[in-house]
């Protein structure tokens, strides 16, 4: 563990990073610490389903008695494959029922699953493939021309098409050394940076399950609960907010294929679901394309979770305005499991609007109760109310580290916290909670002559500009300030907007130096496949601005 973690100094400050005496008692009240007891204890719920599944037209179902047989016959093929306690097994999926089977299979055994976005190029899962040291992996038959060409640089993983008759092997005898723990590496989550080899996010099965059963209670989850999961299962969203929770609810979970705008509003409706967990990008696709909901009925539907990515103030608020229903905005990293800190559902409608739409930024909430938050400046140090600074975080949710990141590591745990390298501030609720804002990566940061910039700030300002469809801030190489500021602009179908009139309307509520200087219009704003703004793609497209000197005319 040394070797792949860091030293023992930083080991020591990953383990204070990992628990406090203020989360310690998450622990206590988990009811499962482990995936095999949880599937163990829902077997007795029989027909009731866990899962609905959509593609289109196509549907099929799985009650949770059927997920346990499944469970049990994978668990069977993944051992085949050699895949036993510690071992890693990759998956090459798209949103599937062959999803949760595998994960739970695996976990339930003492596995870890390194689930792998086939958007990535090949290159880039070699490379994960590689440095995860998975021994096996399994992907769907749409995969499979996918898999041919990735054959030559992966000879060391035993391949496996899962519509495919398991291989014959002999299943080794149980002993107690197989018998899964509660920190038992359960996922190797790999970071989606667009620069540099990604890093292996190392979570253990109490993470997963703490995280999960903090929602669940946050939510107020139980049996008859339906859930929505449109975002890619691959990522920790997918798997913790729609696959982990319900189970661990004992309710269900609607698996979309994909996320659908026009037909979202129809699906909720006739599979009664009430809650769905959503990127920002998907609220915008949803007010751009709203067929199916004029006149609708959704007696079940409570609210959207919403996280993963920039939310203005302007998108939340046209959205509830637009569809009634609340936005529970919140913040988590791959690093923290999931979820850290969400907005209460029990807040009174003027204090939710209040904290979503009054402070220049939508809060992401409180912190949940398996970790403490903090805003921490370079050195480590404490922040005041207010004050901007690196958000931190530590409790029993945090990742055992980056998977042999020895550097890595000790940068992000320097201060027996984890750092997020996220900007970010917090204000004193009258609950006397402290609530919390992200102002934007501290990497993405605009350094204009020797000031930073939020480049989240200067996009509330653009995405309240009337026509302007989507908004970015982009900060661009320049000669006379280091950086300046630019605006990616959609325009919504039909409005009439320029440059000037842009420009305009950001100095009538920026100064000067935060003010974008140069506006480009497009038509699409490149995303991760959760749904994150890829900013750094746009930044070439200012190039030719590098050597201009832009000065106020006022």
């Amino acid at each position: 563990m040394t070797l792949t973690l860091g030293d023992e100094a930083t080991l020591e400050r990953i383990a204070r990073a990992r628990a406090s005496e203020a989360t310690a008692p998450c622990l206590d009240g988990l009811p499962f610490r482990t995936f095999d007891a949880l599937l163990g204890a829902r077997a007795v719920a029989g027909e009731r389903s866990y899962l609905d599944f959509r593609d289109g037209a196509e549907r099929s179902e799985l009650s949770y008695a059927q997920l346990i047989s499944r469970v049990a016959e994978r668990e069977r093929l993944l051992r085949a494959l050699g895949v036993a306690r510690g071992k890693r097994v990759a998956t090459l999926f798209v949103n599937d029922p062959e999803v949760p089977i595998t994960y739970f299979a695996a976990w339930s055994i003492g596995a870890s699953v390194v689930p792998i976005n086939l958007s990535e190029d090949d290159e880039r899962i070699a490379f994960v493939l590689r440095n995860s040291e998975a021994c096996a992996a399994l992907y769907l038959p749409q995969a499979r021309d996918r898999v041919e060409k990735l054959n030559d640089s992966t000879a060391f993983v035993r391949w496996h098409d899962v519509s495919a008759p398991s291989p014959a092997a002999a299943e080794p005898a149980s002993t107690p050394a197989e018998v899964p723990q509660p920190e038992d590496e359960a996922l190797i989550v790999y970071t989606s940076g667009t620069t540099g080899a990604p890093k292996g996010v190392v979570l253990t099965q109490q993470n997963l399950l703490v995280d999960a059963h903090a929602l669940v209670l946050w939510h107020g989850l139980g049996e008859h609960s339906r859930v929505m999961c449109v975002l890619p299962t691959h990522h920790v969203n997918g798997i913790v907010v729609t696959l982990i929770a319900p189970l661990l609810a004992g309710g269900s979970v609607v698996l979309t294929r994909k996320f659908q705008a026009s037909n979202f509003w129809e699906l909720a409706a006739r599979t009664g679901v009430e809650i769905v967990s959503v990127v920002p990008t998907l609220l915008a696709f949803l007010l751009e394309d709203a067929r199916g909901y004029e006149g609708r009925e959704l007696p079940r539907f409570r609210h959207f979770i919403c996280g993963a990515g920039p939310l203005t103030v302007e998108l939340a608020a046209r959205f509830e305005d637009r569809f009634g229903f609340r936005i529970v905005h919140g913040y988590g990293l791959s690093e923290t499991t999931c979820y850290s800190s969400m907005l209460p559902v029990a807040l009174s409608d003027a204090e939710h609007r209040g904290w979503l739409r009054e402070h220049g930024f939508p809060s992401i909430g409180t912190p949940l109760p398996p970790n403490e938050m903090a805003i921490h400046d370079a050195e480590g140090n404490p922040l005041p109310d207010g004050e901007r600074g690196e958000i931190v975080i530590r409790g029993v949710n945090v990742m055992r580290g980056y998977y042999r990141r020895p550097e890595a590591n000790a940068e992000t745990f320097a201060h027996d916290w984890f750092r997020s390298g996220d900007e970010g501030f917090f204000r004193r609720g009258a609950d006397g909670r402290d609530y919390y804002f992200i102002t934007g990566r501290l990497k993405e940061l605009i350094i204009r002559g020797g000031v930073n910039l939020s480049p989240f700030e200067i996009d509330e300002v653009l995405n309240a500009i009337p026509g302007v469809a989507r908004g970015l801030a982009v900060g661009f190489e320049n000669k006379w300030y280091g950086e300046e500021v630019g605006a990616y602009v959609m325009l919504e179908p039909g409005a009439a907007l320029d440059e000037a009139a842009i420009l305009r309307a950001c100095r009538e509520k920026l100064p000067f130096g935060k003010s974008p200087k140069v506006v480009i219009f497009g038509s699409d704003i490149p995303v991760t496949s959760t749904g994150k703004y890829r900013r750094g793609h746009l930044v070439p497209l200012f190039a030719e601005f590098k050597d201009v000197q832009y000065r106020d005319a006022r």
